[in-house]
């Protein structure tokens, strides 16, 4: 299946989803098939687990002010998103985004303060839902806690993992057997990432860049991935560019 893919071959990854032109709500089924439908080389979504071991697509560990971790998937139910959608389960998100082959899906797994066991269970769960919808091809995945990386990485090692509290080293992210970093754009302004990044053979991705200033100098330093709230306008740049 995966040799059959052919992913967007563009930098543009769209920060949970192209949701801000159109007035779309951040980490929805709608915000993911934008991003799709822009031609993204990823749609970047964030994922919590609830109360009752539901995995849900949603940035902060609230949902409309519903704590996602001490709640049931039942109780997000009783509030909707601004476009009608209920709260995504990562199940719908994988199948919605499986039905496309040119978009990744670039899958975020939120830690937990203080509850260690508690998000290696989550990891547990997400890859294990990532290979039961069959949509392994189709995801990466991130994590500001270098143990959940690790974890997906002890679960598939053949998964593509980069970590994001820009903290590591490119030495240490390679010897772990993580894919690259994905820091704030501005830690890349210190030392010589990109030059050392290519010598390792590690990506980096930037987050999160709106401004057409810091979006020219990360292609000028010929970064691999760019996340973005304004995929649009990082588009439009690439044109100017070629």
């Amino acid at each position: 299946m995966e040799n059959k893919i052919t992913w967007n071959k563009n930098p543009v990854i769209a920060h949970r989803g192209a949701w801000k032109k159109k007035g779309l709500p951040e980490n929805s089924i709608a915000s993911l098939k934008e991003a799709i439908k822009l031609g993204c080389y990823g749609a970047e979504f964030d994922v919590h687990m609830t109360m009752d071991s539901i995995l849900v697509v949603n940035h902060d560990p609230d949902f409309l002010g519903i704590p996602i971790a001490t709640s049931t998937y039942t109780q997000l139910l009783e509030k909707k998103l601004s476009n009608g959608e209920s709260i995504p389960t990562l199940e719908a998100y994988l199948k919605v985004g499986k039905t496309q082959k040119g978009t990744k899906l670039i899958l975020e797994l939120k830690p937990t303060k203080n509850r260690a066991e508690w998000d290696l269970q989550m990891t547990r769960k997400a890859v294990a839902m990532v290979q039961q919808t069959g949509a392994t091809a189709w995801v990466d995945y991130i994590s500001f806690s270098y143990a959940i990386g690790e974890e997906v990485l002890a679960l598939q090692p053949n998964a593509r993992v980069a970590y994001l509290n820009g903290d590591a080293t490119l030495e240490k992210l390679k010897a772990s057997g993580f894919d690259g970093a994905d820091y704030h754009f501005s830690v890349y302004k210190n030392g010589d990432w990109f030059t050392k990044s290519k010598a390792l053979g590690l990506t980096l991705n930037a987050w999160t860049v709106n401004t057409l200033e810091d979006m020219n100098w990360l292609l000028d330093q010929d970064i691999e991935f760019i996340t973005t709230n304004e995929p649009e306008r990082l588009f439009e740049l690439l044109k100017t560019r070629k």
